[in-house]
């Protein structure tokens, strides 16, 4: 299933800086690591160590603040040069760069001095994911493939649950399964009937 559409999602996996050399770095993302509960409860995501196969070789990402551009960049990664260092290996997406000597370089080096940013996001869209339907009906998405990295950002609060596109995607598959049980209903129904008239 190919989405297009951009999703925003976190980790509480702590960005660390050099005060001195205003060195930051920290994980975007981590493979095979499950998401909080999303929607109620009802979905868990994960990211397959495949997702990021040559996607940053394509790919134009900025590092912000919270996701937000009008703000100003902090670095930035053109498919493979800039300021901005993107690394990938067997934990995620690790990401490194020097803070800028700006307003919103000096106040992401308080806040992560402070604590006050303990964790990291990244947007993207989806070239492929699997779903698995657990026993207890809730559902388990694995990321397989992304199609396009834009951004990965050190936030105060992790998003999970900022779009609506996974919502969507859980719904669909949700009407998936129910348009598939129906089908098998009308078969078992319809083979029942076949036997009856066989019988009589």
């Amino acid at each position: 299933m190919m989405n297009k559409e951009k999703e925003i999602r976190g980790i509480s996996y702590r960005a660390t800086v050099d005060e001195e050399s205003r060195h930051v770095e920290g994980y975007a993302l981590l493979f095979n690591v499950d998401s909080q509960p999303m929607w109620g409860g009802d979905l868990i995501e994960r990211i397959a160590p495949t997702a990021l196969d040559g996607v940053l070789e394509r790919s134009d990402v900025l590092c912000l603040m919270n996701h937000d551009e009008s703000r100003g960049v902090l670095a930035r990664w053109r498919k493979g040069e800039g300021s901005l260092s993107l690394t990938v290996d067997e934990k995620g997406l690790r990401y490194a760069f020097d803070a800028p000597r700006t307003a919103l370089g000096d106040e992401l080096i308080e806040a992560l001095k402070r604590g006050d940013i303990a964790e990291s996001s990244f947007a993207f869209t989806v070239e492929k994911d699997n779903w698995e339907r657990k026993e207890d009906g809730t559902y388990v998405r694995t990321i397989v493939q992304i199609r396009q990295l834009y951004d990965v950002s050190p936030v105060y609060y992790p998003a999970y649950e900022d779009t609506s596109v996974a919502l969507r995607s859980l719904n669909d598959r949700k009407e998936e399964v129910r348009k598939e049980l129906e089908r098998l209903r009308a078969a078992e129904l319809n083979e029942y009937y076949n036997q009856l008239k066989n019988r009589y």
